[in-house]
Parts: C-alpha cells; structure tokens; sequence
C-alpha cells in the first residue's frame, strides 16, 4: 500500500496531466465531439450511447462511423427513434457496417434504445432504476442497464455493441458513455446528477491498459473487468470522489500528437521510483 505522502505525489502529477489537457481544444478527434452538437439532453443521451458504442477502432474510422449512423437520424436522434419502427430502422440502417458491426446489430442497439425509452423514458431513468448506492460500483447496474437495452434479462444474445460486464468484458465503450453521462466538466457534458462519480469504473482498452502497466499501476496484460477494478482502485485512492477524472487526459497522450508522453512517463517514473 502506497504512503499517504506518494499518493498525494501521484496526485500532483495527474492534476498537471488534468489541467494541462482536460480541455475542449483537445477532444478532437474523439466520438464525445458529437454529444456537443445536441443542446437538448434526450437527444445528447442517444447520441452518447451510439457514440460510445462505436469507439472501436482507429479513431478517424470510429468518427466517420458515429457521422454515418447520427446524419441519417436527423436533427434529433431521440425523435428520430421515438418515430421508428423496426421495419424502418431496418430500411435506413440495412447497408450499414463498420467493421465487425453489421447493420442488423446497429438496428437490434437502436430498437432497444426505444424500447428503453418508451418504458422508462429515458436512458437516464432506465439506470437510474437499476442503480442502489450501496453499491461499490456501478457494474450490477451497468449489467442490468445493458440486459435491458438488449431485451435480454440473462444477457446471452451477443451484440458486439453491448458487451456484459457479468462476463469479464471491460466494457470499455459503456464505461466511457457512463464517464460522458456523469461526470460533468470542461470535457465531460454530464446530466446523470443523481449517480455518484465516486461509483465509476475507468474506460478501460488496450491503450490505457498498456499505458498504466508501463506506469506500473496495473499488473494483469488483458484489459478486463478485473483489471478495470484494479486500476479505479488505484485512482480512487488518490482521488475517492472521481476515480474517472484524469481518463481523458491520459487518452490524449495517445491519441493526440500534440501532447507530452514521455515527459509524463519520465515524471512519472521518478515518483514511483521514490
């Protein structure tokens, strides 16, 4: 267990990292770029979900296939699917594949979406349902959130855009949707108030996984749930209340070649070497 003393040098470090890059200027190229288009919540929220349901991939793919699928929506995506049947989200999503998605999965995510919506209201109150803050994270209530989008109370039908959290899956995707919901910042819209970002699980892929073994944070190579758990505890310690603050921040040093990695990396490595 690390003293009181490196935890608030650690601390030091991430909000340099935080106050240096946690910027609007520096979301592009990022899939949140589309959730600052929509000023009404509802829309925001759908938006959010297909966004984040699509950030697999190199990054310019990932935008081109977000655009596609929210241009055919029309101004407001959650009329858009309050309006649609089956039958017509199949005739506007029919061609529709990115790369190992296939337009029937993006129909089977959108027409769950209005189910949820139509018995709930919303996506928001749909999780909110699920919730209890007894729990240590969100995760029970991400399972649930996700069985229900997939009309699936045991989470067996596979969809590649909804993963289960119950069978190791990082979750990565629904994670950074629940980051965008939640948190609220100069990055991060927000609008779930009532969910404790305390109770968030760090979007966690190869990259982020990669870049907290080599700052020695995390010790498993696959980025699963289990690892995801390891490295918001990590976080949470130095930051109880928003253990998903500095997330985005440390993407951009991959995904942005205007930022300073191994200054990081070099920073970093002589705190955990003190």
């Amino acid at each position: 267990m690390q003293s009181d003393i490196q935890l608030s040098a650690a601390r030091e470090i991430m909000d340099t990292l935080y106050l240096l890059y946690n910027k609007r200027e520096y979301v592009h190229p990022d899939p949140l770029e589309f959730l600052y288009q929509y000023d009404e919540f509802c829309d925001r929220e759908v938006a959010g979900m297909i966004a984040s349901s699509l950030a697999y991939g190199r990054v310019l793919q990932i935008l081109a296939g977000v655009k596609s699928v929210l241009r055919r929506m029309g101004f407001s995506p959650y009329h858009f699917l309050k309006d649609a049947t089956y039958e017509s989200l199949v005739d506007t999503f029919c061609d529709f594949q990115y790369r190992f998605t296939t337009g029937e999965e993006l129909v089977a995510l959108l027409y769950g979406i209005k189910n949820v919506i139509e018995k709930y209201g919303s996506l928001h109150e749909c999780f909110v349902s699920k919730f209890s803050r007894d729990d240590d994270t969100i995760e029970r209530a991400l399972t649930l959130f996700t069985n229900e989008i997939r009309g699936d109370a045991n989470g067996d039908r596979y969809n590649s855009l909804l993963p289960c959290p119950a069978k190791g899956s990082a979750c990565k995707r629904l994670n950074l949707f629940l980051r965008w919901m939640i948190r609220k910042d100069d990055v991060d819209p927000g609008g779930w108030n009532d969910i404790p970002t305390s109770k968030l699980i760090i979007p966690l892929d190869t990259h982020m996984n990669r870049l907290c073994l080599m700052c020695r944070i995390a010790q498993r190579k696959q980025a699963s749930m289990r690892s995801a758990h390891e490295i918001t505890g990590y976080f949470r310690r130095i930051f109880p209340e928003d253990p998903v603050r500095y997330d985005f921040a440390l993407t951009r040093l991959g995904i942005r070649g205007d930022t300073d990695c191994s200054s990081f990396l070099k920073e970093w490595g002589i705190h955990r070497s003190e």
